[in-house]
């Protein structure tokens, strides 16, 4: 199995204090394809991971496409495995997510995904978290992840 520095890119942001880059090492994936840049930091007891949209993240409401919303909480587990653990996150898989849509995403403001750890055990760890657009409530979810296999 790679070491962890060979899944994602996690580097000070020059410009941006406290922020770390959250993107795939390999840049032909999803992530980096579908998500574009994201950065990451660790709030407390827990992690914010925050995307920039663009149009191609919109519906034909030009609101942000539920499935951009469900991709950024869907790696925002990932980066709390990460920020708040420690833990090698590219290997891990989301086993259940449940998502709550709350609030339109508006395509001209940062979106953030706001997560914490709820319980962890050997293999598995629970979540729940919010997407935000400053003040904005866009979608309150859960999520559980198997962690990777311990290296033998």
């Amino acid at each position: 199995m790679r070491e962890p520095p060979d899944f994602f890119t996690y580097e000070p942001v020059p410009d941006q204090p406290g922020w770390y880059t959250w993107d795939m090492a390999d840049n032909s994936r999803f992530n980096t394809q579908v998500m574009g840049p994201m950065m990451v930091r660790h709030e407390g007891d827990k992690c914010r991971l925050r995307m920039f949209p663009e149009h191609k993240h919109t519906n034909l409401q030009d609101m942000i496409h539920g499935a951009t919303t469900l991709s950024l909480i869907d790696i925002s587990l990932f980066s709390a495995m990460h920020v708040l653990r420690k833990s090698e996150a590219g290997m891990a898989v989301t086993l259940e997510l449940s998502t709550q849509f709350i609030g339109g995403g508006k395509p001209d403001e940062p979106m953030d995904a706001v997560v914490e750890v709820m319980r962890e055990t050997g293999r598995l760890m629970f979540m729940r978290g919010e997407v935000m657009q400053g003040d904005h409530l866009v979608a309150a979810y859960s999520g559980l992840v198997r962690k990777a296999s311990p290296k033998t």
